[in-house]
């Protein structure tokens, strides 16, 4: 409880600061890629560098709005559900927060959380010296770029939108925070074979939260019974976390969690607008394993 306080105290202080700074400086380029200047800085990304892994962490990595809050909380609770394990009172995303959070991270008890938006050459070294685990997932990117979108204008530290058509140049040009959705996706497809790696995507999760759920588990070597597999799942629906949103993340639970469907693309997204989608995904992933993951021709194809 205390830490879901600290935590809670955390996101509002993001809120708070985030109003008074101006559009302009809401975004901040670090090594050639956009990151949220409220939560990012270059001070943060270099102690990061010497950030110390441990061979049992269970490590997220998504690019943004691809479920990755939902997601987290999954790992969360199957990690309480193991070892009745609290989530720490800093922020789980590694790039967030003050440069010291990093000696606060050595005194958190095993296995340690945490996700990231990161590109796979900016993750720290020790990660995969450490050989840490690592779940990346993956959602199809009109459906990703729509709920982009909406918390860009739900979050005060995001620079805001006056309209979609506005938005979808940025996001397909890559001048949004974390940068191209496709070189993002095209860097962790070249290692989808790697060790320690599994790709789960948010389409799966919606259909079929159990098994997912199960899938996750068996990844990160953790034993759930069935009663504790079901659990996790009754928490982590999205009903379930939508409710409890204000609980959890505080006023920032209204930016996190929206709508959580597939298909919200067809509501938003111009003939052009699909096509210019449809020939990336062409160009970057069409015949690769992570693109056939995607099952693009089902969930991108009006």
């Amino acid at each position: 409880m205390a830490n879901r306080k600290q935590l809670l105290k955390e996101f509002q202080n993001v809120i708070d600061f985030s109003k008074d700074i101006p559009e302009e400086k809401k975004l901040i380029a670090y090594n050639g890629v956009l990151y949220p200047g409220i939560v990012c800085s270059p001070e943060t990304f270099r102690a990061m560098e010497f950030f110390e892994a441990r061979s049992d962490d269970m490590m997220l990595v998504s690019y943004p709005k691809c479920g990755h809050y939902w997601t987290l909380q999954l790992l969360n609770d199957i990690a309480y559900a193991v070892y009745n394990k609290e989530p720490p009172s800093i922020m789980q995303m590694l790039e967030f927060g003050s440069p010291d959070k990093f000696e606060k991270m050595k005194d958190e008890l095993s296995p340690r959380v945490f996700g990231t938006h990161l590109y796979y050459d900016t993750i720290p070294k020790s990660v995969f010296a450490k050989n840490v685990k690592i779940l990346v997932v993956i959602r199809n990117p009109k459906d990703t770029a729509v709920s982009y979108y909406h918390f860009h204008n739900n979050h005060p530290g995001l620079p805001t939108y006056s309209s979609w058509d506005t938005f979808f140049q940025d996001f397909i040009s890559g001048q949004v925070a974390y940068g191209s959705y496709f070189n993002h996706a095209v860097t962790w497809n070249k290692h989808i074979d790697d060790t320690g790696v599994m790709v789960m995507t948010f389409e799966k999760m919606k259909e079929d939260l159990k098994t997912a759920v199960k899938d996750i588990s068996s990844f990160f070597e953790l034993s759930l019974t069935e009663e504790q597999v079901q659990h996790v799942v009754d928490k982590g629906t999205f009903k379930s976390m939508n409710e409890k949103s204000k609980e959890t993340y505080g006023e920032f639970g209204k930016a996190i969690f929206r709508k959580g469907n597939v298909g919200d693309w067809k509501n938003y997204f111009s003939e052009d607008q699909s096509h210019i989608v449809d020939d990336n995904f062409e160009k970057f992933l069409a015949g690769t394993k992570l693109g056939e993951l995607m099952k693009y021709n089902v969930y991108c194809k009006a």
